[in-house]
């Protein structure tokens, strides 16, 4: 396989095509923003951790029927994936008041949401990526009903598998973002999941094991990051 130019650049990955029209390599960076890219550094390891944290997850969700755009990883920091036309809406999955939805709707965060609440963000980094509703993704026409139903459909998928998953490390996923995309008509998931776009507290302290820590600068970003890797993949 050959490796050519580079197609994207994000906030934490760069994305090159290859000789096969179809696939791309994603390369997971050490970059981190907050605050919509307002807040920049850099966490050590961080495109390593992340990288091999998604490989598990995503053959954990393959194994489970959620299709992904998930080939193998070839590197410390590359992902032979699929390629997808990414649908322009971001999916939140909250099992656990915090961040934005406690500020928004001044709820207490640490209170679980049962059953959990999926939330739908207009994928724009000039307006913020703001908070939209369903008849909002018709108006723009981000993505059909049918096409909506069936990501949330997959999404609290996602998240039934991914609960017990993290419970059984002493984890409580409080969050998570995810992001699909189309590939040959079908709806997959796509991007990372890794302590970037998941919120993690550790099951007995409540302590944050995620990119929080660079947010509110807590401290002991890389140490975070380091034991969610253990925890994942042993």
């Amino acid at each position: 396989m050959t490796i050519g130019s580079m197609l994207y650049e994000g906030k934490a990955k760069k994305v090159f095509a290859t000789d096969k029209p179809d696939q791309v390599v994603q390369y997971f960076k050490d970059d981190a923003t907050a605050f919509n890219a307002q807040k920049r550094g850099t966490i050590l390891e961080k495109g390593v951790i992340n990288n091999k944290i998604s490989e598990r997850l995503f053959v954990l969700l393959e194994q489970a029927g959620v299709p992904t755009h998930f080939i193998k990883r070839l590197s410390d920091r590359e992902l032979l994936t699929k390629k997808v036309a990414i649908v322009p809406v971001e999916v939140v999955v909250r099992n656990v008041v915090a961040g934005s939805l406690a500020k928004r709707l001044g709820l207490k965060e640490g209170d679980p949401i049962e059953p959990a609440i999926v939330e739908w963000y207009y994928k724009n980094d000039g307006l913020g990526d703001p908070l939209i509703a369903d008849e909002h993704i018709r108006l723009m026409q981000l993505a059909t009903p049918e096409q909506m139903a069936e990501i949330k459909r997959l999404a609290l998928k996602v998240n039934g598998v991914l609960q017990p998953f993290f419970r059984e490390r002493q984890m409580i996923l409080v969050d998570f973002k995810l992001e699909f995309g189309l590939h040959n008509g079908q709806l997959i998931l796509a991007d990372e999941i890794s302590p970037d776009p998941c919120r993690f507290w550790d099951q007995t302290t409540k302590e944050s094991m995620d990119k929080d820590r660079f947010r509110k600068d807590l401290g002991k970003i890389e140490e975070a990051y380091q034991e969610v890797l253990k925890r994942v993949c042993g």
